[in-house]
């Protein structure tokens, strides 16, 4: 045989030894790769989940403190109407707001009490309400100003 050949021979089996070798370690990196690949993947699955579980929960608390304020809204405006009433109770029984439990019918009856008195602290009549329209209404026109009261007011701006 040769010299060439024997060295060839020599060359290809220290090779082939040298392959027999690090076959096993290349074949573990590349299991270490894939799992590696794997437990990648699977980390940014749970990542997705816990993000979008985030998300609903961040909407659902956005939800609650819309309600929460509306709550707070609708709690501060039945406290103001509680103290509205309470308020109209105070006058009513105090007797400041007696005109209100009478219809314009009733006047006469209830004539010289604290619920038919003008402004001046004096007991009205019809004579002193023709008086003071007739008044207004000629303030009104050098004013500018109508002096009719507010239903009259009204009902004229629905007849347009």
């Amino acid at each position: 045989m040769s010299a060439g050949l024997i060295i060839a021979i020599v060359v290809v089996a220290l090779i082939l030894l040298a392959l027999i070798v690090a076959l096993p370690r290349i074949r573990e990196r590349t299991r270490l790769r894939a799992r590696e690949r794997e437990l990648g993947e699977r980390r940014e699955q749970v990542a997705r989940r816990h993000r979008e579980a985030s998300e609903r929960l961040d909407e659902r608390a956005d939800v609650a403190e819309r309600r929460a304020r509306i709550a707070e809204q609708e709690a501060v405006r039945e406290r103001a109407a509680a103290q509205v009433r309470e308020e109209r109770a105070e006058m009513h029984q105090q007797g400041l707001a007696d005109h209100e439990l009478i219809s314009e019918d009733e006047r006469e009856r209830f004539a010289g009490t604290s619920a038919v008195q003008d402004g001046r602290g004096r007991v009205a009549t019809d004579r002193d309400a023709e008086r003071d329209r007739g008044e207004a209404a000629g303030d009104a026109g050098r004013s500018g100003v109508d002096a009719r009261p507010i239903d009259e007011k009204e009902a004229a701006r629905t007849r347009r």
